[in-house]
């Protein structure tokens, strides 16, 4: 099947380059203009907080709307709302009336309505293709979200030249606006049938019965959880580190960013060889052990270009780990347990980052940076031990 003569492939694909686009650019400005507002590392992590907790706390809950709602709907409402508040946040900036706590709740209620839109983007997937499509699928998509993950910080950074942040904002109003139409015109797709009426506790156990009772799922989920929580105790941290414990320039930070978004593009390119070699399982598993290394060097990384080379492996492995875990969560699981699967096993996954950076933010205050990066390594580490002693290393 040639997925570019697809309208369902097309819609999506077009809207995740806008989407991702605008993202990066946002991801960019929002940590430098905390720390314009504030000169704060442990308000830079803060904010990073306010960005995964709806995924903890909320997660199930969101996959229980997936599974219980059409996915068409929930694409449209939830796109729609997320354009809404994203304008509030403009507006708010734009008449210099913003204060710490506006973006701390803005930021916690947007991250809460784009993970119900991404959780509904991922379970229409498997209703729209066939399941022999999905890891082709996760990686042309990886490919472009890396891609476009290289463009915008480049992009924002020499935005930053010629405009103030309130209209880098702006752009990612647009860009939200532009994946909303594009999920409106998706072919309709049937609402999940339900056996039985029960409550969304009942919802909720039979998510996470399903995800503990497939092995094939739980231990990646797990040891993401784990990695998870070593990658937070750095990302809270490090445009601080490389601004104000390196000295670098906003210009050179957006630099070090397009490096690293590089080693997204060599991984998505890098499973189909991969997987003509290795099984899954193992090549999920052996990635680990080569971040574990990645980690230990940046102890060592003093300039913006060694940080950027050492985050484009890390942004590599990370992105055959994604397509690999993805595309089996979807392979593996039934179409009407998707929703609940995806927002249980995404809050496991994330339980971690809150402390993680939170973690962070109070030792940058305090302690030097880079034996984080020891602490994180010796973490992946472990993880590589267990995976390599489970069945799952074997999976194909």
């Amino acid at each position: 099947m040639n997925l570019y003569r697809n309208k369902n492939f097309l819609l999506l694909y077009f809207g995740t380059i806008a989407s991702t686009l605008g993202y990066q650019i946002y991801n960019f400005i929002l940590p430098l203009f905390i720390y314009d507002l504030t000169k704060s590392a442990l308000a830079m992590s803060t904010m990073r907080i306010m960005d995964f907790l709806p995924n903890v706390l909320l997660g199930m809950l969101a996959g229980v709307l997936v599974d219980r709602m059409n996915r068409n709907v929930m694409l449209k409402y939830s796109g729609l709302l997320k354009v809404l508040l994203s304008t509030i946040l403009v507006v708010v900036i734009l008449l210099d009336a913003v204060e710490l706590w506006h973006m701390y709740i803005l930021g916690f209620l947007m991250a809460t309505v784009s993970y119900t839109f991404s959780n509904a983007q991922h379970a229409i997937i498997p209703q729209l293709f066939d399941k022999s499509l999905m890891t082709e699928i996760q990686a042309k998509f990886s490919f472009v979200n890396t891609l476009f993950s290289i463009i915008g910080p480049s992009f924002a950074g020499m935005l930053l030249v010629f405009f103030a942040y309130d209209y880098l904002f702006i752009v990612y109003v647009a860009s939200l606006f532009f994946i909303w139409i594009s999920v409106l015109f998706l072919d309709k797709t049937e609402t999940p049938i339900r056996e039985k009426e029960q409550s969304i506790v009942a919802d909720m156990k039979e998510g996470f019965v399903e995800l503990f009772g497939n092995k094939m799922l739980l231990y990646p989920t797990l040891s993401i959880l784990f990695v998870n929580l070593a990658t937070s105790l750095i990302i809270g941290v490090q445009v601080f580190y490389v601004i104000d414990v390196l000295g670098e320039t906003k210009e050179q930070l957006g630099l070090m960013y397009s490096i690293s978004a590089l080693g997204g593009l060599l991984g998505a390119k890098l499973i189909h060889p991969l997987r003509k070699k290795w099984t899954r399982g193992k090549i999920y598993t052996v990635m680990y052990l080569i971040d574990g290394v990645v980690l230990v060097l940046f102890f060592f990384a003093t300039t913006w270009w060694q940080l950027g080379l050492l985050l484009a492996c890390r942004t590599c492995i990370t992105i055959i780990v994604n397509i690999i875990y993805l595309a089996i969560r979807q392979e593996s699981t039934p179409n009407h347990l998707l929703g609940r699967v995806a927002g249980t096993s995404s809050m496991f996954m994330k339980l971690a980052l809150p402390a993680g950076l939170f973690i962070g933010g109070i030792w940058a205050e305090a302690l030097p940076i880079p034996y984080i990066f020891i602490i994180s390594a010796v973490i992946v580490f472990c993880m590589y031990i267990v995976l390599s002693k489970q069945r799952f290393y074997n999976v194909k």
